[in-house]
């Protein structure tokens, strides 16, 4: 029997396990990335290991997330990262330098490796052929140290694209259709592994959009073939000595499988306060928008600003909008100055960020109070723009253009004439921005600021785990509402204790108050507890708050993963209907806790309150029970590292 394109790679990084869907399986890791929004724990978790060296193929660094510097805090934490990647054998990409997916995919990424980042969006890089997942920093960390990486191997869904993009539908369009149909929760267990006709119409840019926001659907990863439209990208690059080609066999098979016909598609828009919430361009109408946004890892690489900058020259901006761009590395920055492309942007009243996640992350941006706010980013989280009374809408860059000289959402399709733009034959290729480690052995003085906290380690699991229900909370809780990433928050990611007074304060003010007074307790929580960004800080947090276990209807992957290494319970409702019978404040206690955990997958969980008796799943490998029992990965990592 034939092979996939997921099962190829993994079967060559395979280290233990089978691959069989729902079984723990671990990989090696060929290259991890971090960012200084997560990168900072991540390095400091590292140090606690006490590895000499990053064992990898290749380790980068990035500067992308923190670069508004209002005061000492974000600036001593590069100073951090880029001391300890020059001691640790780490590449580091210095602050202007781009966004991580963006300069990966231009510099770094390829086809058959696999990537794991400290970011939700890794899987951008499945646009050049690369198997790129997303996980806490803490798992990143054990790679770097040379330990595999352990997953549950997923389902491979295979999405084939037939047809060709019509003009002003774009990438973009492709995953929020997939979005729509398939929601935020549909790809939860699955890789996206496309295919057909349709593909190689796509560039890899195209490719690396649909890739990145495959993390919306809560996809472990996706990724496409590596072809000759990746070999003319990495030759471009000059890299072309790094491709190799990468396809499906004739006769692979799929778990599922959905198709896609592109020329049936149209402008699409996801509507606050959800990606999945997508409709037609034409259908949401021409509703009145006060700023446009332009940029991010989705859309940032050159065809983009591109398309945007001819779609903007010779006019001006509507008078009642604000338009930011932000171009997603200094190579695109760089491509668009010698052109002639940036002073069309500047001229059409353009204001141009630096190369960074900028508003994306809430860094900077925020649109005004009750403001409609088109972008051409991956999330439109309730309060993710910093300003919670703001309506963000989630769209390509052409219908982000178009709407910026209307001032009102608008379908391109109206301006006429297409804007097509070929891929370049050759980048402007100037590393001089990121900085390779020094040889083994060169002293190297790590330097920490005052803002650098030490992060929460939990004890042993003990064997009554009791405490009050804190919080009740609906479906779909993001990471975002978890631990708040704002501009006024994220200096703070090395900080556990100054974060810890925002906690879950999205949906309740007084939790961390709450959570302090009580000494700690549990939570309670609908489907997709956890969905969204990678940051370990939504478990971490909650452990500084002694949180002990987390029991939700389901949880997003990474979330899950990320509490299991801090060695929070990650309880799951085996009769969804109890979610109904436990109330905040309920006192609930877990007796036998260890053996139960060790005996099987559904433990008993008494609520004194209600003098009710409720069972909740802990399916875990017995490798993962055994790090809860630790009291998180730090912990068994220490344990057995003698092994």
């Amino acid at each position: 029997m034939g092979k996939n394109i997921v099962q190829k790679i993994i079967e060559s990084h395979l280290v233990s396990g089978r691959m069989i869907p729902g079984e723990e399986i671990a990989i090696s890791i060929d290259q991890t990335l971090t960012q200084d929004s997560t990168g900072t724990m991540a390095y400091l978790q590292f140090e606690a290991m006490g590895v000499p060296r990053v064992r990898t193929k290749k380790s980068v660094a990035y500067i992308d997330h923190n670069t508004l510097q209002t005061g000492f805090e974000n600036a001593d934490d590069h100073k951090y990262i880029q001391t300890v990647a020059a001691k640790y054998g780490i590449y580091f990409s210095r602050p202007g330098n781009g966004i991580c997916h963006q300069v990966h995919l231009e510099r770094f990424g390829r086809p058959g490796w696999t990537l794991l980042g400290s970011d939700s969006h890794t899987p951008t890089a499945g646009g050049i052929g690369m198997l790129a997942i997303g996980a806490g920093g803490l798992d990143v960390a054990v790679a770097m140290a040379g330990g595999p990486y352990y997953f549950t191997m997923p389902k491979v869904c295979r999405v084939w694209l037939k047809g060709k993009l019509q003009p002003w539908v774009s990438a973009k369009d492709i995953i929020l259709e997939l979005l729509r149909r398939l929601t935020v929760k549909g790809g939860v267990g699955k890789i996206m592994e496309y295919a057909g006709e349709g593909v190689a119409t796509l560039t890899v840019p195209e490719r690396a959009t649909i890739a990145n926001m495959g993390a919306e659907l809560g996809a472990t990863t996706s990724i496409f073939p590596s072809d000759e439209v990746t070999r003319a990208f990495m030759r471009a690059q000059g890299r072309e000595h790094e491709w190799i080609p990468l396809e499906a066999d004739p006769d692979a098979q799929y778990d599922e499988e959905i198709e896609i016909d592109l020329s049936k598609l149209e402008p699409l828009v996801a509507q606050p306060h959800s990606p999945d919430n997508v409709d037609t361009v034409r259908n949401v109408g021409p509703i009145k928008v006060d700023q446009v946004a332009i940029g991010s890892c989705t859309n940032s690489s050159y065809l983009d600003l591109m398309r945007v900058a001819k779609i903007l020259k010779g006019k001006t901006v509507h008078p009642d909008v604000s338009l930011v761009i932000s171009p997603g590395s200094k190579q695109v920055y760089t491509m668009l100055a010698r052109n002639g492309a940036l002073a069309d942007l500047i001229a059409a009243g353009a204001r141009i960020l630096e190369c960074a996640c900028g508003p994306c992350i809430g860094m900077g941006q925020a649109p005004a109070t009750n403001a409609v706010s088109v972008r051409t980013f991956n999330r439109n989280f309730y309060g993710r723009s910093g300003t919670p009374s703001a309506k963000v809408y989630l769209t390509s860059p052409e219908v982000a253009a178009a709407t910026a000289l209307t001032g009102v959402l608008t379908d391109p399709r109206t301006l006429g004439e297409y804007p097509d733009v070929e891929m370049p034959e050759t980048f402007e290729i100037n590393d001089n921005c990121i900085i390779p480690p020094p040889p083994e052995g060169t002293p190297v003085e790590v330097v920490r600021g005052p803002n650098i906290k030490p992060f929460p380690v939990n004890k042993e699991l003990p064997d009554t785990v009791e405490g009050i229900v804190l919080l009740k909370m609906e479906d779909n809780i993001t990471t975002d509402h978890i631990m708040p990433s704002n501009a006024k928050l994220l200096p703070y990611r090395s900080n556990i204790p100054y974060l810890a007074d925002y906690c879950l304060t999205l949906v309740d003010k007084d939790f961390p108050e709450r959570a302090r007074k009580a000494g700690g307790g549990f939570l309670v929580a609908g489907h997709n507890y956890g969905q969204g960004s990678s940051r370990e800080h939504a478990a971490l947090v909650p452990l500084y708050l002694g949180i002990k276990g987390v029991i939700a209807k389901s949880f997003a992957r990474i979330h899950m993963a990320n509490l299991i290494n801090s060695g929070i319970l990650p309880l799951t409702f085996v009769d969804e209907r109890d979610y109904d019978d436990i109330d905040q404040d309920d006192r609930l206690v877990i007796e036998n806790a260890i053996e139960q955990i060790k005996q099987g997958n559904v433990l008993i969980v008494k609520n004194i309150t209600k003098n009710k008796e409720i069972k909740v799943g802990l399916n875990l490998s017995p490798r993962l029970k055994e790090v809860i029992l630790a009291g998180g990965l730090l912990n068994y990592t220490r344990k057995n590292s003698g092994k």
